[in-house]
């Protein structure tokens, strides 16, 4: 194949990645930090949860994906390494929402329970995952921007 189009597709798809999965991230951490102290939030976040769940995971598999394409035709720099490491960090963040926020937040609603605010413990744990996500996916995005235009 064209080194140029296999260049362009991996930089398309990575872009597609981070439009879908910071466009997802970026509305569900909005709702979670309203949702701390607001019982309507609370239930607009577990029913919003829904739909960025899945495409928080599309938009992570798609930078990775696309990165490591978009890479496979440039020069290696270092800095490549830390961008699938902060994506292995922002991968273990996401088994934690979806493996054991998601449920809780699922059980609320089927309790008839989503108004309720969810414990201090959970917010907490919410909002460190808030600042990982929110840290990683920037960072990774900066990293790929960096990498792009020193390629």
């Amino acid at each position: 194949m064209n080194e140029f189009f296999i260049e362009y597709l991996g930089l398309f798809i990575t872009i597609s990645g981070f439009i879908i999965g910071l466009g997802a991230v970026t509305v569900i951490d909005l709702h979670g930090f309203f949702g701390r102290t607001s019982s309507y939030w609370t239930e607009a976040t577990i029913r919003t949860h829904k739909v960025t769940k899945p495409l928080i995971w599309i938009g992570t598999f798609l930078s990775m994906l696309g990165g490591y394409i978009f890479f496979s035709q440039v020069s290696f720099l270092p800095i490549q390494k830390i961008y699938f490491y902060i994506f292995s960090i922002l991968i273990l963040n996401g088994f934690f929402l979806t493996f054991y926020v998601s449920p809780f937040l699922i059980n609320q609603e089927k309790n008839k329970k989503a108004k309720k605010l969810l414990p201090t413990s959970l917010q907490n744990k919410i909002i460190i995952s808030f600042l990982v996500s929110f840290t990683g996916w920037w960072s990774s995005l900066a990293i790929f921007l960096y990498i792009v235009l020193n390629k």
